[in-house]
């Protein structure tokens, strides 16, 4: 195994693959370098003395400039580099490729639920799913007698309530977002029955809220307001549920093709390993799903894209895509600069532990999960999807708040890149990779696929194949550790004032 890796030729600083000692001597593509400290794992090292304010150069591109002189063969990491972001830019000699999409003959297949409306799920689960967090125990209360009546939910995919603490106390664009993700939840096709669980006094009111559902199918989603329901609540809830699970549980699997799928790309507790093994795998993946066999991808987590906005924006397949994906970033930063806050700050602690500097670095390796297919779509919070291929999507960095955005925008699965490890999931099955063995080793019951031998022994050409068999087998049933561990979950963005 090489000690350390050069990812572009034009980078002044290498990874450390192994932890390195002071004094060790190493070859990096035909330079014979001695470390002058010890470099951790994931961390980088300098190939060359980095003058004060001189630019760092990683993928290629600066993740920031140095704060003081480096010697070659010095450990840097996030003391000895500062971001060079500053705020919303215009962007104005960003030109578009000309990427086109490429016709694709699609050929995997996988065993999914084809719903009524025409979408394709791979759950058939029921979910009851609040208007407002002042419910929460009561839904609660309803899954826990269905499962008891059930056998567990047996004849389906799983029987998930999912308690919020909005819908209530709302005003302007949050109380919007919180009926846009809750209504996009409803129609997910990865239910086959919701049971949609009202109080009746809460801003996010029932009935109106029903009719941000169109024409809806009646006999798979039902309503309980509970202000309104004579008697015991709980007990008529488990009679609508218990209707719900008698008709989901008759539905089947069949046959579909690959060019249904959605598949939301995320990471979370990134580390230096990040953007080498595991997020390029999903690259390749996503140009898989995107090119080969006419599927869709979405990215998301707008601040990590800040000071790699340009490769995506270089990449989309026409002006209007351009101007929508310039919005999407600068809107974010006018988000932060708002609330007083800088662009740049992030990573978090555990990311920088992991190796990863500056918001450049994190971004630079955050968007390797983009592959390099055109950039097709620009969602918007609360969007659903409406373009196949790759699509961008505004929501925060925030795992959950993020993975939940891909979710309501009908991703049928997520796949979560990991170097430090979370056992999370959002509402969909949430499918963790890591970016190095260790984790995968240490985490064997949060980690699904291991990347880890990327800079070991494998290439991603070789990983691929298995990687994308382990995503049909997901979509065709095969449960991930997440549901395997009864763990399922959403977070709604907020901004403004709570009443």
């Amino acid at each position: 195994m090489k000690q350390a890796l050069k990812i572009n030729p034009a980078d002044n600083v290498a990874v450390a693959i192994q932890d390195l000692k002071k004094g060790t001597a190493i070859d990096i593509d035909g330079q014979s370098l001695t470390l002058q400290t010890d470099v951790p794992a994931g961390h980088k090292l300098a190939l060359c003395e980095i003058k004060k304010d001189e630019n760092v150069i990683k993928y290629g591109f600066p993740i920031g400039h140095a704060l003081h002189d480096i010697e070659a063969g010095a450990w840097l990491d996030h003391h000895d580099i500062k971001s060079n972001l500053k705020g919303e830019l215009n962007y104005d000699n960003v030109h578009i490729k000309g990427l086109k999409p490429n016709n694709p003959h699609p050929t995997a297949t996988f065993q999914g639920y084809r719903r009524a409306n025409g979408k394709v799920g791979v759950r058939n689960e029921l979910w009851v799913i609040p208007t407002v967090g002042c419910v929460n125990g009561i839904i609660r209360e309803i899954v826990e007698e269905v499962k008891r009546q059930t056998n567990n939910g047996e004849g389906v995919d799983g029987i998930v309530d999912f308690p919020h603490n909005y819908g209530c106390s709302q005003l302007g664009d949050d109380h919007e977002n919180t009926r846009k993700i809750l209504r996009d939840l409803v129609m997910h096709p990865n239910a086959g029955g919701v049971l949609v669980v009202g109080l009746g006094c809460e801003n996010n009111q029932p009935h109106e809220f029903e009719k941000l559902l169109g024409d809806y199918d009646h006999d798979r989603i039902k309503f309980m307001v509970c202000q309104e329901v004579e008697g015991n609540e709980v007990e008529t809830g488990v009679k609508l549920l218990m209707d719900l699970y008698n008709k989901a549980k008759e539905d089947k699997r069949e046959t579909i093709s690959a060019s249904e799928l959605r598949i939301g790309l995320k990471c979370g507790g990134s580390d230096g390993f990040s953007g080498i093994t595991a997020n390029p795998l999903l690259g390749a993946f996503s140009d898989w799903l995107c090119e080969e066999q006419g599927g869709t991808t979405i990215l998301t987590e707008v601040p990590e894209m800040f000071g790699a906005e340009t490769i995506l924006m270089e990449r989309c397949i026409n002006d209007d895509v351009l101007e929508e994906t310039k919005q999407l970033i600068n809107n974010f930063k006018h988000y932060f600069l708002s609330h007083n806050q800088p662009v740049g700050e992030n990573p978090s602690p555990g990311n920088k532990a992991g190796g990863i500097s500056t918001l450049e670095d994190k971004a630079l390796g955050c968007t390797q999960k983009s592959g390099k297919s055109p950039v097709c779509g620009v969602l918007g919070y609360g969007d659903m999807l409406q373009k196949k291929g790759l699509n961008l999507l505004s929501a925060p960095g925030n795992d959950l708040v993020a993975a939940t955005a891909l979710a309501a925008a009908g991703c049928q699965i997520v796949l979560f890149t990991t170097g430090r490890g979370t056992p999370f999931a959002t509402a969909v099955p949430t499918l963790k990779v890591s970016s190095n063995t260790g984790l995968y080793n240490r985490k064997p019951n949060w980690i699904d696929f291991n990347a880890g031998p990327i800079v070991e022994d494998k290439s991603i050409k070789e990983l691929l194949p298995s990687f994308t068999q382990l995503i049909l087998d997901v979509a065709s049933g095969k449960k991930v550790n997440a549901e395997k561990n009864g763990i399922q979950g959403i977070a709604i963005f907020k901004n403004g004032v709570t009443l």
